[in-house]
């Protein structure tokens, strides 16, 4: 193996930060990854610092070991090397990259006054979680740190910056920052001086001199320093000198993974969280419910972005491999994963009158600032394990869905098929099937899509390396990654399709409990 013929993906998820390697042929030859969470702090969800550093390090080492063990190689170099992170959230340093406050990621619903504000100053949606929000939202606290910011950056930006010392990140990241000009390929310039004259002479930066410069795919965002590299890798094993892609969100590696980057295509990532993204070629309404962010080609994308998604699926998951452990009978819990979601093909279309509603954390598509998991049934629902499980995995996608529902009824954006990835697709048919039946349209899942966004990521460092002049980033997905890709396509029958509306029209019918259950708990 010619380790410079090889691109590398990095991306720093929500409970996993994750690694693949590709071949010439984009096919993933190694991998590594590495568990972690995130922490409540003072009402703040974030992962501090030296979490961040020990994970990715971790991740990295065994990457490293992956290598070894397969091709008898130390990993000394790369061809390219991406980051992906989570998208959105705040991370604020000072003149010397002192860190100012703590990294608020995307899951917090504590912007909620300076997005309502924005939103009405630039008349585009500002969702809470984005970067700009919570700059304002300091602001409006009178944090005494934001006169200090001298670099607003994501986790993903900052990983590039320690990588390569560049203060950069791609336009689909950026994106989730502050809303961009799919013209200009650039931050909105006027929506930039609305937002300067909002704060004219009270502090002594503006909006572009502590933003990031902002690259689409295939542009030189910079080489692997010889700091970057010790920073990924303390052993000192691997080498400065490789190319560096701009800088990604989750969003826009998922779009990678799944070749959906091209007008009127689609898709779903499905893990800690949920999002759809529909491919447009012009700009949306304002809708509160709605983000408007782009492709890493720069394109506009409507995006359903929901905080829950899967945590409360794991957190029942855990309860049962608990329960079986106190029986004398531990299982393995990915084995638990796949046969309970199996099982879950088994219940009624409608769940049985079973509900779920799996909030973690607030949520913005249906404006609760806080979330409580609640299961909730009639006395006489039929209470079986086929049917739990299935209300697990329709709540997964409920919020989702009203989401969809705007796009598709109010702005009449058609959902041809939707391309599937993420960790609520890894058991075959399942969840393909449940989405299927929610959205009323065909579900593809490619044979690649339990890589991910490392997957997605690791693309785009192809395309930086190795692309043809002028080759746009969709013919280079079509022509060289995807031309000969296994996908398989479901299509829900109708009584699926008719049961998930039932369960929809409960769910949305009872949810005050959801929001008494905020409240009260």
């Amino acid at each position: 193996m010619e380790l410079k013929q090889t691109v590398l993906g990095l991306e720093l998820g929500s409970t996993r930060i994750k690694a693949v390697l590709l071949d010439r042929q984009h096919l993933p030859i190694a991998s590594g990854s590495y568990e972690w969470e995130n922490q409540l702090v003072n009402g703040v969800w974030t992962y501090s610092m030296d979490a961040i550093h020990t994970g990715i390090r971790a991740c990295y080492a065994d990457l490293k070991r992956d290598v070894k063990e397969k091709f008898g190689l130390e990993l000394t170099t790369v061809g390219a090397v991406g980051v992906s992170a989570m998208m959105h959230g705040y991370l604020p340093f000072d003149k010397d990259g002192n860190q100012l406050a703590e990294f608020r990621t995307w899951r917090n619903t504590i912007t909620g006054q300076a997005a309502e504000q924005l939103t009405q100053l630039l008349g585009f949606n500002i969702p809470q979680r984005w970067s700009i929000a919570h700059l304002y939202q300091a602001i409006l606290n009178g944090e005494t740190h934001v006169k200090d910011i001298a670099y607003l950056t994501t986790l993903a930006g900052y990983i590039h910056w320690k990588l390569t010392g560049q203060k950069v990140m791609g336009v689909g990241e950026a994106s989730g920052m502050f809303p961009i000009d799919s013209q200009a390929l650039d931050f909105d310039e006027t929506m930039v001086q609305k937002f300067d004259a909002l704060l004219a002479g009270k502090f002594p930066w503006k909006l572009r001199d502590i933003l990031p410069v902002v690259k689409t795919a295939g542009e030189d965002a910079g080489t692997l320093t010889a700091g970057g590299a010790f920073f990924l890798d303390p052993t000192g094993v691997l080498q400065p000198g490789a190319a560096v892609a701009p800088c990604e969100g989750d969003a826009g590696t998922g779009m990678a993974a799944t070749n959906a980057v091209r007008v009127r295509t689609g898709n779903v990532s499905a893990g800690t969280s949920d999002f759809a993204m529909l491919v447009t070629d012009h700009a949306l309404g304002v809708h509160r419910e709605i983000d408007m962010v782009t492709t890493p080609a720069g394109a506009p994308v409507a995006m359903v972005h929901c905080n829950n998604c899967t945590s409360d699926i794991n957190a029942w998951v855990n309860l049962l491999c608990e329960f079986a452990d106190l029986m004398g009978a531990p299982q393995n819990k990915g084995e638990v994963f796949v046969k309970l979601f199996r099982k879950a093909l088994e219940g009624a279309p409608d769940c049985g009158g079973l509900l779920s509603y799996n909030y973690f954390s607030g949520e913005g598509v249906t404006d609760l600032d806080q979330g409580r998991p609640v299961f909730a049934r009639k006395p006489d629902a039929d209470f079986s394990l086929a049917n739990f499980m299935r209300t697990h995995l329709l709540s997964a996608l409920a919020t989702l869905k009203i989401g969809l529902d705007i796009l598709t009824k109010e702005e009449h954006l058609p959902v041809d098929k939707l391309y599937g990835h993420g960790g609520f697709f890894k058991t075959p048919e399942v969840g393909q099937r449940m989405l299927s039946a929610a959205v009323g349209a065909p579900v593809s899942v490619m044979e690649t899509a339990g890589e991910g966004g490392p997957y997605g990521m690791a693309l785009l460092c192809a395309y930086r390396l190795w692309k043809a002049e002028g080759e746009a980033l969709e013919d280079y997905l079509d022509d060289h990654v995807f031309a000969g890709a296994k996908a398989t396509t479901l299509l829900a029958d109708q009584a699926d399709i008719d049961g998930f509306q039932t369960f929809l029209a409960r769910y949305q019918n009872a949810f005050p409990v959801e929001r008494v259950a905020t409240q009260t708990l």
